[in-house]
């Protein structure tokens, strides 16, 4: 449930399914990262905008299906998606609209820039639920907050537009609809002719050989919280609580 379009030599990619705020299936990641993939090599744009519909940008992980899933299956989906992101050739710009929880807003530390609305937030609940964290964010969140990280993933944080502005979380707050107008003008700007984003990309980005690694060791913990059993007792109690 994602509309990929093409907006002023920019893919926009937007998360579709806001009855369950958008919510990521098992699908869904698969999708976002073949999408990713299939405009990341620079041939047919020049940069990619990630977007949600309605109140989130997404609420995570559809926990729903997620119950009674292997968790190194789960996690490997958004390993995936990141390792896409970072592959790519062209600026990936999030544009985050609303509330961006768990999974999809670790995906997030991995673009290029982050854009958000005065509704933007992000939280990060997986410590509370007995999950561990992944897409690379025990690499990625440090590398953007420095010392604060720990205590964001311990506190299972949920952050303000502002607050998330003052982390470095976000890069910039703007109106709601100029949102995907400015991350398509970031683009422009990025990409604008005799500019060498491409090599800027490949030099300033997270290494890919240090993201793999961070994949790596959050596949361990995930194991270790499925093993001990926190994890779909914690994922279950999410389930009962949201019916």
């Amino acid at each position: 449930m994602i509309d990929v379009t093409e907006r002023d030599e920019v893919a926009l990619i937007t998360l579709a399914r806001p009855d369950k705020l958008n919510a990521l299936t098992a699908a869904m990641r698969r999708d976002l990262a073949a999408a990713v993939r299939d405009y990341g090599g620079g041939e047919r744009v020049r940069g990619i905008v990630v977007t949600g519909t309605g109140r989130a940008f997404s609420a995570g992980e559809d926990i729903d299906q997620a119950v009674g899933q292997p968790l190194a299956e789960e996690v490997a989906l958004f390993h995936d998606m990141t390792r896409a992101v970072l592959e790519t050739r062209v600026p990936v710009v999030a544009a985050v609209n609303g509330l961006a929880v768990g999974g999809a807003a670790e995906w997030t530390l991995c673009f290029d820039t982050r854009i958000g609305t005065p509704a933007a937030e992000y939280f990060l609940p997986e410590n509370h639920i007995g999950l561990s964290i992944s897409n690379a964010a025990s690499y990625l969140l440090p590398r953007l907050v420095g010392a604060r990280a720990l205590r964001l993933v311990l506190d299972s944080t949920r952050m303000s537009a502002e607050q998330a502005l003052a982390a470095g979380l976000l890069d910039e707050i703007v109106a709601p609809e100029a949102l995907v107008s400015s991350a398509v003008a970031r683009v422009h700007h990025w990409t604008a002719p005799g500019t060498a984003t491409e090599v800027h990309l490949r030099l300033l980005r997270p290494a890919l050989a240090e993201v793999e690694r961070a994949f790596a060791v959050e596949t361990e913990a995930a194991l270790r919280v499925e093993e001990s059993g926190i994890a779909q007792a914690g994922m279950s109690r999410f389930v009962t609580r949201a019916r």
